[in-house]
C-alpha cells in the first residue's frame, strides 16, 4: 500500500495532538451548555470519535450523510443520503468534518440547520484546504491546513479505500489518474 502515497502528510501521532488541542478549545467554548456533534459520513467519523473523547463539556452525537462529490471533483450539487435523528431547533451544534475541501457540502449543511431553528451552528474541520474553497464558508475549529493534494486515511478515502488508515497521506496521482 506505501507504494500507493507520496508521503505522509499528518502522522498519527500528530491527529491525536490536534483532537486533544480542539477538543480542549471546544470543551472551554461550549462549557455549561449542551452540544451536539453532528459527523458528516462517512469521512468524518474517525475524526469525530478521536475528537468526542477528548470533549468535557455534555454532548451528544448524531450523523448525516450528504455528498457533492463523484470520484475525485465536485458536482456542485449536494445529495441527502441521511439526514439528523434529533431535531435541530433550539440546539448548538457542531458540524464535525474530514475536510473543508470545496466547501459547498458545509455551506449547504449550514443552511439547511439554520433554516431548522438551530441556536448555533460552528463547523469543526480535521484538514482544511482554503485555496481550494468554492463557497463562502469557513471552519471555527481547524485541526490543519494542508496544501491542494489528494489526501487519504484517517476517514479520508478514494474510492472507499483508505479510510482505515491511522495517518493522512497524500495519493500518489497515478493511482486516481491525477496529474
Amino acid at each position: 500500500m506505501d507504494k500507493d502515497f507520496c508521503k505522509i502528510l499528518v502522522s498519527e501521532e500528530e491527529t491525536k495532538e490536534i483532537c486533544k488541542r480542539l477538543g480542549e478549545q471546544i470543551s472551554k467554548d461550549y462549557a455549561g451548555k449542551k452540544l451536539y456533534l453532528v459527523s458528516v459520513l462517512k469521512g468524518a467519523v474517525v475524526f469525530m470519535a478521536d475528537l468526542m473523547r477528548n470533549i468535557t463539556c455534555d454532548c451528544e452525537i448524531d450523523f448525516m450523510a450528504v455528498s457533492s462529490y463523484s470520484g475525485t471533483k465536485t458536482t456542485g450539487v449536494v445529495k441527502f443520503k441521511k439526514d439528523l435523528d434529533i431535531d435541530p431547533d433550539g440546539k448548538d451544534i457542531l458540524i464535525v468534518e474530514d475536510i473543508l475541501d470545496s466547501g459547498v457540502t458545509l455551506s449547504y449543511l449550514k443552511n439547511v440547520l439554520l433554516q431548522r431553528n438551530a441556536n448555533s451552528i460552528k463547523v469543526c474541520a480535521f484538514l482544511d484546504k482554503p485555496t481550494n474553497h468554492k463557497a463562502d464558508i469557513t471552519a471555527d475549529y481547524v485541526g490543519k491546513v494542508v496544501p491542494d493534494e489528494f489526501v487519504v486515511g484517517y476517514g479520508l478515502d478514494y474510492d472507499e479505500k483508505y479510510r482505515n488508515l491511522p495517518y493522512v497521506a497524500v495519493l500518489a496521482p497515478e493511482v486516481y489518474g491525477g496529474k
